[in-house]
This record gives structure tokens, sequence and C-alpha cells, in this order.
């Protein structure tokens, strides 16, 4: 099975590195009726709330930048194949140079260290927006309502842990390598952000995990996923870059659309739709 997909963007080769597949159940959608998701994937012709959990590998002006690095072996056997797309581009973890964490949840991070806490890319810096360190740092934030999540950060910890000498802030506008930007997008958690890319007079947003769900959560923007810290926050930057990205043809990507993974966006009624591009 070929793990990934590769497009130009300007000067730069991004290339989509699938790990793994999911599907959701309709209970991680709390407050949408389950026959308005009924009718989205029929609407989409999709039988399961289906899923991606994707990486991005960057080749430009000589670095070699990984952005999010999959759930490991977290989730289950459809997921961790992070090596297999990278040796299929062939890349090796040692000449990646720059990693990026759009935040810290375990589908994106935990294809950065072994099951043993060590650091799987030795010679790359990691960027990480401020307030994702800050916030799954302090053990007191998992009590009471997040008190579940208590082990996420625990695996979040053990990521800043192992590239603590290697790690560096990635700000709103802020470049973690010439032309690849973070663009923040808080709800989803404290300090989640997505990321530009510009090259050659060229963009690529990726939109991080505004959407999980792109049969449900492109077509109706109001959907929100359990995962979200705060919904309300989480829709709002949701509704923002997709209006965003309808009016301005802007070509995207993100954590969890399906292959290919290269989208541009358009209206549809009250939402939109995807016009993937190749």
């Amino acid at each position: 099975m070929q793990r990934t997909v590769t497009r130009s963007i300007g000067d730069a080769q991004v290339s989509i590195i699938t790990d793994g597949t999911f599907s959701f159940t309709p209970d991680l959608f709390p407050g949408t009726d389950p026959a308005h998701i009924d009718a989205l994937l029929a609407q989409a012709g999709a039988s399961e709330i289906a899923t991606n959990f994707n990486a991005v590998l960057i080749r430009t002006g000589g670095r070699v930048i990984l952005a999010d690095a999959g759930p490991r072996d977290l989730f289950g056997p459809g997921c961790g194949f992070l090596h297999e797309g990278l040796a299929e581009l062939g890349v090796t973890p040692a000449e990646v140079d720059t990693l990026v964490a759009t935040h810290l949840h375990p589908d994106h991070i935990a294809g950065m260290i072994t099951p043993e806490g060590a650091a799987v890319f030795a010679n790359a810096t990691l960027h990480v927006p401020e307030a994702e360190r800050v916030f799954w740092s302090d053990d007191s934030n998992f009590q009471g309502a997040l008190e579940g999540i208590g082990d996420w950060s625990k695996l979040a910890q053990a990521v800043l842990a192992a590239y603590g000498d290697r790690l560096a802030v990635l700000g709103d506008g802020q470049e973690a390598a010439p032309g690849l930007s973070g663009l923040a997008l808080p709800g989803h958690t404290p300090g989640h952000s997505g990321w530009r890319l510009e090259s050659g007079g060229a963009s690529l947003i990726h939109v991080g995990d505004i959407v999980h769900a792109p049969a449900l959560q492109v077509a109706d923007p109001e959907i929100a996923i359990s995962f979200d810290i705060d919904m309300d926050t989480a829709r709002a930057a949701r509704r923002r870059l997709l209006d965003q990205l309808a009016s301005d043809g802007t070509p995207f990507t993100g954590g969890h659309f399906l292959h290919p993974a290269f989208n541009r966006l358009e209206r549809a009624g009250s939402g939109y739709r995807l016009a993937p591009q190749g």
C-alpha cells in the first residue's frame, strides 16, 4: 500500500504520509443528532465516519521538516506506519532537522519518541506552540473534567523531555524554517495551531485539527468533536478558516483529511465541500 503522496508547492516538495486510518463512532460528536450524521454520511457516499492520521514531510531549501508524527502504536494495528512512509520517500529519521507539533495530542506526537521515551529524530529541533507546552506540562490541568486525559499529558511531557535541549517556540506567524510559519487556531487545545508554507510564489495551509471527520465537519462546521477542549472556540476557528479557504482558494491539508489530503474548498449551501487536488 502506498503511504505517501507528494506535490510541489513552489520550490518545496510536500509529502503527506498516511500514518494510519480509523473510524469514529457517532457518540464522539456530542450534541449532534445521529440522524444528521447519517444524512451527511449518505450525502458523502460514506458508510463510516472515516478519518486519517497524517504527518507531513517538507523538503525545501536543503531542510527536511516533519510536521506531526502520528500515533505510533497507540491506536491499534491500523496505525503506526510513519517509518514506512519515510522510507517510501527515501528519508531516514536522522535526516529530519526540524519537527513541528501542531499540538500535543497523542496522534500527533507519539511517533516522535520510542515506547521507552527516547527521541526518534535525534538531529531535529522540535517547534511547539508555547501555550501547548505550558498547558500539557501542568498536571493541575488534568483534574475534574479533564481527568480522563491524564495519560495524554504524560505522553506530552515525555516528548517535551526527550527534546528538552532542542525545543523551540512556534508562535503565530513565527517561522520554524524559512517559509514555514505558525498559524494559531486555539480551541481544540489551548495552543492548537496550523501552519502556512510559502515557497516560490505558492502557498499551502495546514489547518491542524479543526476538522477530524471530513464527511461531517466540512459540510457542517458547527459539528464539534469531544476531543475539543473548548468546543465553542474550536467552532469559531473552524468557521473562520474554512470561510477564508473557500474565499481565497488556497490549497490546504490537515491532520485528518483522507488520502490524498491535498484539497481546495468550495461553498455548498450553509457549509462547504472538498475539491481534492489529485
